[in-house]
């Protein structure tokens, strides 16, 4: 059978982006590839002429997952958002609950630890880009010590969305949230070290 071109690409993406939301939403480790081929309308079959391996289709997602990040990221800055507008959306109701679209680092951490070096170098050059990027709105912006104090603030914000996630309390999640947010503001505002 004969396929149009471009017809490979469009279904490596689609695979892509399925693995993606399903490591996001139940975990590396709990995603099969017969899942995600299932979840993307396709057969196990159709897995290998794309990617050699599980790990490399983890690789990809997570380096397209953080990419996505960092496009909402820009996309915002280029919407006037400031650094309190970004802590803010990322500490927010509606991405406590988007497990599936969310932050990969609040998602998968614990599984990207595990995972081999080149996975673990493909997840450090996205998370160097975001963090640049949050150093950029930072009054010390472009120095050393901005890039220290990015990684702070967002590290804090990664793990203050985890343990709002773990809370079944609803209201005690959106108090560890705001919680979370009053506590990077404050990194943000803090007199460079």
């Amino acid at each position: 059978m004969r396929f149009e071109k471009g017809h490979k690409e469009a279904t490596r993406q689609h695979i892509l982006q399925v693995a993606s939301k399903s490591f996001r939403r139940d975990g590396i480790s709990a995603s099969g590839i017969a899942g995600i081929m299932g979840d993307a309308g396709l057969t196990n079959g159709a897995f290998y002429p794309h990617f050699e391996s599980k790990e490399a289709l983890v690789r990809e997602a997570t380096k397209g997952a953080l990419c996505e990040q960092q496009q909402r990221l820009e996309d915002s800055l280029k919407d006037g958002a400031d650094l309190e507008s970004v802590i803010r959306s990322y500490l927010s109701p509606a991405h406590l609950k988007d497990h599936g679209q969310g932050c990969p680092s609040a998602a998968l951490l614990p599984e990207i630890a595990r995972q081999p070096v080149p996975t673990r170098r493909a997840y450090e050059a996205g998370l160097a880009s975001f963090v640049s990027a949050l150093a950029g709105l930072l009054p010390t912006a472009n120095t050393a010590a901005a890039t220290k104090r990015a990684t702070a603030i967002f590290a804090l914000m990664v793990g203050t969305l985890q343990i709002a996630r773990a809370v079944p309390d609803g209201t005690d999640a959106k108090k560890i949230l705001e919680g979370g947010i009053q506590a990077a503001l404050l990194l943000a505002r803090a007199s460079s070290a």
